[in-house]
């Protein structure tokens, strides 16, 4: 189903079940001997979830080798990415709070157990911005397991095409104060002017020595829906509501990078590519590799 301006999800369908799809990625990336990243929520969460897809994928009980479509190999490169980006993003915040930051924005925050399971510093803000749903099933999921915030998690139930700004400031988010913001796996499913607008509020909201991360995704623009279709087609034969060229917005759209820079953010550009072999993994093959192409990790600090 195409997307609309009011549209909702659970974590079981639409942009919902890419979070879980990504959730399960970091539970398998946890279980990797390579040890890339440690994420002991994913999996209980994506268990949660209850999509059978990926609770048997995490169990091992998936031949993807009788998936057409996929492969053994297809499956770790897609693992490996999640790792490294997950990892991109953790070494980032850490780095933002080891300089003094004590306010972090996670915008959309699915399924991400930051708030959980990274050492913060005494004192660490941490708001959790996403759909009411969303984000009353991740806290009451966390809560049954016994699982404990490891800063002072403050959740923002609350569409991003809402007035979030307000709804932050409400929760108690001092903007005279340097921030680290996280938009993780965000920016393709807004369309073009969503993403201006949304950099336009951290921006906003931001002094100098705060903090931003994102991913610029070149690809979206000349997006091979066939492509993506076919290669999706299997997860719904299986049950999975993932059909990303009716989720995400093709087309031409701000350049991240230059975009930021122009606000006055002091950002650079690290290829997905480049992860890989920083982490001592293996570049996928393009038969192996995301249909969006290339992604761009993006990182920086705003104003002097």
């Amino acid at each position: 189903m195409a997307r609309t301006h009011d549209d909702t999800w659970d974590l079981a369908s639409s942009v919902g079940a890419t979070a879980t799809m990504i959730a399960a990625g970091r539970a398998m990336a946890t279980k990797d001997p390579r040890v890339l990243i440690t994420d002991p929520f994913a999996e209980p969460l994506v268990r949660a979830v209850g999509l059978d897809f990926f609770t048997k994928m995490i169990d091992g009980e998936v031949d993807f080798s009788t998936i057409p479509n996929a492969s053994p190999e297809r499956l770790q490169a897609t693992i490996d990415g999640v790792a490294v980006r997950t990892k991109y993003f953790d070494d980032y915040l850490l780095a933002a709070v080891d300089k003094g930051v004590r306010q972090v924005v996670i915008l959309a925050a699915g399924l991400d157990s930051r708030a959980y399971r990274l050492d913060w510093p005494a004192e660490t803000a941490v708001y959790e911005i996403d759909q009411p749903q969303v984000i009353e099933f991740k806290t009451s999921t966390l809560a049954g397991i016994g699982a404990r915030p490891t800063a002072d998690r403050r959740t923002i139930p609350i569409d991003l095409r809402s007035d979030w700004p307000a709804a932050l400031r409400s929760a108690g988010f001092d903007a005279s104060a340097p921030t680290a913001w996280l938009a993780e796996g965000l920016l393709i499913y807004l369309p073009p002017e969503a993403q201006d607008r949304l950099f336009d509020n951290i921006t906003a909201l931001s002094v100098p020595g705060s903090a931003i991360a994102t991913e610029y995704v070149p690809g979206i623009k000349d997006f091979d829906a066939d492509r993506a279709r076919e290669l999706s087609a299997p997860l719904r034969e299986l049950g999975v509501d993932i059909d990303m060229p009716s989720l995400v917005y093709a087309g031409e759209r701000s350049h991240v990078i230059e975009y930021l820079r122009a606000k006055g953010w002091d950002v650079v550009g690290v290829p997905r590519a480049d992860l890989f072999t920083r982490n001592g993994l293996e570049v996928p093959a393009p038969d192996d590799d995301d249909p969006l192409g290339e992604i761009i990790f993006v990182s920086g600090t705003f104003g002097s």
